[in-house]
């Protein structure tokens, strides 16, 4: 049975079946809006209405096609430590198999004359966006008393002052 879908980064790949060894680049930009399903991975989202760039080389092997090379846009999040907006950069290197009849979780389906690279863009990306993104290395985060940005400034709260949350733990005698 073959399963048709409509997706923005759907391939033709006919040239490729037909002839074995055979070789193409493929470029595709496709915004993320496009894609089913969330690219989202905790905090971390792939930054909505932004393109994703998709530069492959699709290779004809024995066992199907390889599709190699890279996928590029850029996520957002808040810091983990300020909370502040912040915009990054990603590009993944992507070097995975297309089969007529594909292992479940290792390759994936050629779709009668056509592959499909969008779950191979989200399975690719989602694994490589941070989990606790910083805005940068040297973040002092936020004061836990105060909730200063102890970036822009300091605060006047006691670092050596215990935590209230815990009183009643303190209370205790083992």
């Amino acid at each position: 049975m073959i399963v048709t879908t409509s997706s923005a980064l759907r391939v033709d790949v006919a040239d490729l079946l037909r002839h074995g060894g055979g070789r193409r680049e493929v470029h595709l930009s496709a915004p993320t809006g496009e894609l089913a399903g969330d690219l989202s991975a905790g905090p971390v989202q792939m930054a909505p209405g932004a393109d994703l760039r998709v530069d492959f080389s699709l290779e004809r092997v024995g066992e199907g096609i390889v599709a190699r090379g890279t996928v590029s846009g850029s996520w957002r999040a808040a810091c983990s430590r300020c909370l502040v907006p912040i915009e990054r950069a990603i590009s993944v290197r992507v070097d995975e198999l297309f089969e007529e009849r594909p292992v479940e979780g290792e390759t994936y389906a050629i779709e009668g004359d056509h592959i499909d690279l969008e779950p191979v863009v989200r399975d690719n990306l989602l694994v490589e966006l941070p989990a606790a993104p910083h805005c940068r290395d040297d973040c002092r985060g936020l004061c836990p008393r105060c909730g200063a940005d102890l970036n822009v400034a300091s605060c006047s709260c006691d670092p050596d002052e215990p935590d209230p949350r815990w009183d009643a733990l303190r209370e205790l005698h083992l």
